[in-house]
């Protein structure tokens, strides 16, 4: 037995419930209604059938059938939404048609065979389009909605088949399998979407008569359900987004009067909500004239404006457009930029450029040391790519050797001859990073910044740790990647590039998408030509040949002239787990070099740096510190070994061992230099 809901105790509604309690296979749980006079709630008590007034505290239950007698659309649209899966839902037109052609039978087939005008001028006047079928698919009629939404005459419905005037309108299959098909969505060949429920008509002896549907155009409803989704929620966001920015901001309505402005705009004028709201927008005017008045006027956009605004006499830079809906202006939002802020950005960028950046590729591939399998086949897949125009990624962990990788891919490539710049994604702040990567363009040109895309065009880009990115970064880079062109910060012309973009990071990419961290369309941007990098744990085999590359490199650097490594300092090295890779082999080696005495050419086992085979105990030294220093060259020593040791255990990650250490990263930078633990 199916348990049915009767939302809508009106004529509807009761009609229903004398339809249903006389019936074996349905029972009626409760009947619901706002309006405790509707007649049938009158009806439902009589039969001891439970009522109530609010729909929602029955949704929940174990009802198989609703029937929304109210007639009202969002009524309708609600209990879609809200029911159970399992729950059908009959619209209220449906239910009424119903309730009409099944209420006292029998009367009611006299009444159509003497009032079918009237039948037909009812049907043809209901919200809803209804188009009936025979057995063998031919249309026997069709109200005017149905030929509105459908988009044809009516003339060109009665007597076809039903597969003839709308194709896939399920009306057959229904005639195939007798079972009801409830709110279902389904697109019409002119673009309209409509819900349509189909049901088969079967005589009282069970032979199957035809089936008719019953459906409603959604198509504004979708539109608006995707356009509109809450004005109030949407208005609230926004404010929030505006009150949160650190750009000064201030908006004002259509007559120039403040309707908003955040907490940055206040910092840099000195002037409280209390000073702005409702008062005209002049008023933060120190020198210089209103924009907000002059694009109330004109409606164009103005940029870079100077201006000096409020009690401060701050100067800044404006820029300020209208607010336009229905084709009117009914505001204007203006962002100030304080000038000296801008200044002091463009000093700390030139500061960062010069450590970020570097205008030549100093590597080849004859630098890169492994004759191990594994690094044979990355360096294969680098030669080969270095030979097309693909964007590299170059994945692996840190210390494996990833510049090196992006260096010699540049110098085999044909744009040998241009500049190869590199730009670490990871050690520069969001907003001097875009300035970087996109330049910047000033009213005055000769404070315009050019960035490292147009810098290097017909050249090659290297985005180390490219996962440490921003999303907004990253849909910007997406951008360059797919119009080969950049709008420098502050600029409105664009600018057409022609880079190679080389990208590393040792980053779980898969997982950053998993997280929602990096995008995903980005991710296949990038990854159309992966190099994996082996650690150093990986190809073991190499070791030997890499602690002789880098005994000849050591020996330039500190003015040696060391020529061997012993078989069991090899052995050694080989056994150990190495989470620092290459780079780390380099720190040992040289550790071990800087402790022999100046006439010794051989390294031995006992000259290396104790190896520690866990690095749970972050506080255990790496080394072994010769004795009798003097306190100076102790605490150094052992600042050293202590950075290193933190370095390590960050996977020799800058920004994350600056943290760690709880220093700036700029004085991090100071002691690797220092101390020589790259």
């Amino acid at each position: 037995m199916k348990n049915v809901l009767i939302v809508g105790a009106g004529r509807g509604g009761t009609a229903l419930i004398h339809i249903i309690h006389s019936t074996t296979t349905m029972k009626i749980v409760a009947v619901i209604d706002h309006n405790e006079g509707a007649p049938g709630l009158a009806l439902a008590n009589k039969l001891h059938i439970q009522t109530g007034s609010d729909w929602k505290d029955w949704i929940d239950k174990e009802i198989d059938i609703i029937f929304e007698a109210t007639g009202d659309q969002a009524v309708l649209e609600e209990l879609i939404r809200s029911k159970r899966e399992q729950t059908v839902v009959v619209p209220g037109s449906v239910a009424y048609i119903i309730s009409e052609l099944v209420d006292e039978k029998d009367a009611l087939l006299e009444r159509i065979k003497q009032q079918s005008d009237n039948q037909e001028l009812i049907l043809n006047h209901i919200r809803d389009g209804m188009i009936v079928i025979d057995r063998n698919e031919v249309i026997q009629f069709v109200n005017e909605k149905a030929a509105e939404i459908i988009g044809l005459q009516k003339d060109m419905f009665i007597g076809k088949r039903i597969r003839d005037v709308i194709k896939n309108s399920r009306l057959p299959i229904v005639l195939q399998t007798k079972e009801k098909e409830i709110n279902q969505k389904f697109p019409l060949e002119n673009g309209k979407k409509i819900i349509a429920t189909r049901i088969p008509l079967i005589s009282e002896s069970n032979d199957l008569v035809g089936a008719f549907t019953v459906f409603k155009d959604i198509t504004e409803v979708v539109k608006l359900a995707e356009e509109n989704t809450d004005l109030i929620e949407l208005k609230n966001m926004l404010e929030a987004i505006i009150k949160s920015s650190d750009a000064a901001i201030s908006v004002v309505d259509k007559h120039g009067n403040g309707i908003m402005i955040n907490p940055a705009y206040t910092k840099i004028t000195g002037l409280t909500e209390e000073d702005v709201i409702g008062k005209p927008a002049t008023v933060d005017i120190h020198e210089g004239e209103s924009m907000h008045m002059k694009v109330l006027e004109t409606g164009s956009v103005y940029r870079g404006v100077r201006m000096k605004v409020g009690q401060k006499k701050r100067e800044v830079i404006v820029n300020v457009a209208p607010v336009i809906a229905k084709g009117k202006i009914q505001g204007s939002v203006g962002v100030l930029h304080d000038v000296s802020e801008i200044q002091a950005l463009t000093n700390e960028l030139e500061r960062a450029r010069q450590i970020i950046r570097s205008l030549e590729a100093k590597y080849t591939f004859d630098d890169i040391i492994g004759s191990s399998s594994e690094m044979q086949l990355a360096l294969e897949q680098a030669k080969v790519g270095a030979k097309t125009p693909a964007t590299v990624l170059l994945r692996g962990d840190s210390g494996t050797g990833k510049e090196l990788f992006a260096h010699a891919i540049h110098n085999e490539s044909n744009r040998k001859q241009e500049k190869f710049i590199r730009v670490n994604c990871a050690t520069i702040k969001e907003t001097l990073l875009e300035v970087e990567l996109f330049g910047y363009e000033s009213l005055d040109p000769s404070k315009s910044k050019i960035g490292a895309f147009e810098e290097a065009n017909k050249g090659s880009v290297f985005l180390d740790e490219i996962g440490e990115l921003s999303l907004d970064m990253q849909s910007k880079l997406l951008r360059v990647l797919e119009e080969q062109e950049i709008i420098r910060v502050g600029g409105k012309q664009s600018i057409p590039i022609d880079v190679r973009i080389i990208t590393a990071t040792n980053t779980n990419l898969e997982k950053a998408i998993s997280n929602r961290t990096f995008r995903e369309d980005l991710y296949y941007r990038l990854n159309r030509l992966p190099i994996f990098i082996p650690s150093l744990r990986e190809r073991v085999s190499d070791i030997r040949e890499l602690a002789h590359h880098l005994i000849k490199k050591l020996n330039k650097d500190y003015r040696r002239d060391v020529q061997y490594i012993s078989d069991d300092a090899i052995a050694l090295l080989e056994q150990y787990h190495w989470p620092g890779n290459v780079r780390e082999l380099e720190n040992i080696i040289g550790r071990a070099m800087i402790f022999m005495d100046n006439q010794e050419k051989e390294i031995k086992k006992e000259y290396l740096p104790k190896l520690l085979h866990s690095s749970s105990n972050l506080k255990q030294s790496n080394l072994m510190f010769p004795e009798w220093d003097s306190l100076t060259d102790a605490v150094e020593n052992f600042e050293k070994d202590y950075i290193y040791k933190v370095y390590e255990n960050n996977g020799f990650n800058k920004t994350k061992t600056a943290q760690a250490l709880d220093i700036s990263i700029r004085n991090l930078y100071y002691k690797i230099e220092k101390y020589q633990l790259e």
